[in-house]
């Protein structure tokens, strides 16, 4: 049977690794046309390589407030069109509130945010005439304040109020606006969380991995297909009455309303 998403255009963000990488291997079996969009040339031809749908490789930093419209200006020239946006694109710096200055501020929004709101506003118009949609990857640490995870968490809780405010604006133009929260997925930043746990309190990995699940009340941590597999279904016509869903992936680690 024929995919729903089949032919259909997405831009992924950040999709060189980890969550984007996965989002991208699982639209890519769905047969969608993809954008790959990050900074890492090699990464990126080499998923492009092995995902077997026609795909475009954009090698570019988000924080450059030009980049966005340049992203959609190669989609539109390559496939004519947009129906698809995942922002995923934005990693934070952990660490002390008092220690952490406002170039690590300046530089969790430019990416993570700013990125992702100069992409869905270029994007827009294509999206409309294609009444597609937008996912925006935001993170349960925009819910769930934590000391060590300030920056993040305002950044996540930024990109959540944005995907309301664009899924009102959506209700009139035609595009669907959702965002997933993740919670700990194994990725690479997550392996260097927990080898930075090991060594401060003398663990092997493995302790160190079983001692952070357990303080975040989760039986084990996720994988980044699983939060694909989400996107996909948000993507899908399965979702169609989804408009400023905000789905967490956490594996009950938020427990809040």
């Amino acid at each position: 049977m024929e995919s729903e998403l089949q032919h259909k255009v997405a831009i992924i963000t950040g999709a060189s690794r980890g969550i984007g990488r996965a989002i991208a291997q699982e639209l890519g079996r769905r047969q969608m046309r993809l954008v790959l969009v990050a900074r890492s040339g090699d990464l990126l031809r080499e998923l492009a390589d092995s995902l077997g749908t026609e795909s475009l490789v954009h090698v570019a930093d988000l924080r450059d407030p030009e980049v966005p419209a340049a992203v959609v200006a190669a989609t539109v020239q390559r496939f004519g069109g947009i129906d698809l946006v995942v922002n995923n694109a934005g990693a934070t710096q952990r660490g002390d509130f008092l220690a952490l200055g406002d170039a690590e501020w300046a530089d969790g929004f430019a990416l993570k945010f700013f990125g992702a709101m100069r992409l869905c506003r270029a994007a827009w118009p294509q999206l409309a005439a294609s009444r597609g949609s937008i996912i925006n990857i935001a993170g349960v640490g925009g819910r769930t304040a934590s000391a060590d995870f300030a920056i993040g968490g305002a950044v996540n809780a930024a990109l959540l109020i944005l995907t309301k405010a664009l899924a009102h604006r959506g209700q009139t133009d035609g595009v669907r606006v959702n965002a997933i929260n993740p919670g700990a997925i194994s990725t690479e930043r997550l392996l260097h969380r927990i080898q930075s746990v090991a060594a401060a309190q003398g663990l092997d990995q493995a302790a160190a991995a079983k001692a952070m699940a357990e303080k975040l009340g989760v039986p084990r941590f996720g994988t980044p297909e699983e939060i694909a597999r989400a996107v996909a279904f948000l993507a899908s016509p399965a979702a169609s009455y989804c408009q400023g869903t905000i789905l967490d992936v956490d594996g009950g680690e938020t427990r809040t309303l």
